[in-house]
């Protein structure tokens, strides 16, 4: 029956192709995409709430999805897809006060940081949007190598700079594209700053690598090295340090570095790592 034998061939050959890497590859590809799909769903009904009086100590951005408290470092993840990063700022470019997620309160909101009881701000405006990766930590109790001179992790989210041309707003959660890294070293402690344009940003596409910023951005990177070197100093603070030379890392070392401390991260949340006084869900 000339029928059933290329039913069977073309039986037998479906399961040929459904058994072979490529198909395998393409299903976890799919996957994969749905998945980040699906978390860029529930990421959408996560929303910043600004609370208070900006400039006072009651003033702070809290997180939701409906009724149910959330919090920007647990409850967004770190990775967006197509190889960017979940980003939520702290602090809008060209402003002053010192605005951080707070570690240690109950569902991280970000807070203004404060000293002796007093608001913290910058002597002058921070010329990038600031703020941190979800779901990372540097951790305290891990030596640095020889590069970053042995220091510890500053026991924070990871810190990142934006450094596209709009204005992005407090809690905002932002797709980024990391280009690099510098290894600030602050007061003893190792405070990496991740180098990232927003993925919609018209420069995106031009930059990939912290060679492309220094080519068609030039200044940016010694502007960002030198503001973070220099902002304490009117509190008679010393200057702060870098490692690996001065020099910063490329967009390969970056993630490197992101996927270290989000390994630290997971070590915190599983309980292997001390939590100290950090708020953890």
């Amino acid at each position: 029956d000339c029928h059933a034998h290329g039913m069977a061939l073309l039986c037998m050959t479906a399961a040929f192709a459904l058994s072979t890497p490529a198909y395998a590859a393409r299903v976890g590809s799919l996957a994969r995409a749905s998945a980040l799909r699906a978390t860029a769903v529930r990421m959408m009904a996560i929303a910043a709430k600004p609370e208070g009086t900006p400039g006072t100590e009651e003033f702070k951005v809290t997180f939701a999805d409906g009724a149910d408290a959330k919090s920007p470092w647990h409850d967004i993840p770190l990775e967006a897809g197509d190889g960017l990063y979940n980003f939520v700022n702290e602090i809008p470019k060209y402003t002053t006060a010192k605005m951080e997620v707070d570690t240690k309160a109950p569902h991280n909101p970000i807070v203004q940081d404060e000293k002796k009881g007093k608001l913290r701000y910058y002597h002058g405006c921070i010329f990038w949007n600031y703020g941190c990766l979800p779901q990372t930590w540097e951790d305290p109790n891990v030596k640095g190598n020889d590069d970053v001179g042995g220091a510890f992790g500053d026991n924070d989210p990871i810190d990142v700079v934006e450094i596209g041309s709009k204005v992005i707003e407090m809690g905002a959660v932002t797709k980024v594209k990391a280009l690099g890294v510098l290894s600030m070293i602050d007061d003893g402690e190792l405070d990496w700053k991740v180098i990232a344009i927003a993925a919609d940003d018209p420069m995106a596409k031009e930059l990939n690598d912290i060679a492309d910023v220094e080519a068609k951005m030039p200044g940016v990177v010694s502007g960002i090295r030198e503001w973070f070197r220099w902002y304490k100093t009117p509190d008679d603070k010393p200057l702060n340090g870098f490692g690996h030379g001065e020099k910063a890392l490329g967009a390969k070392e970056a993630k490197e570095v992101i996927e270290e401390t989000h390994g630290f991260y997971k070590k915190l949340l599983d309980g292997t790592t001390d939590k100290g006084k950090l708020w953890i869900p």
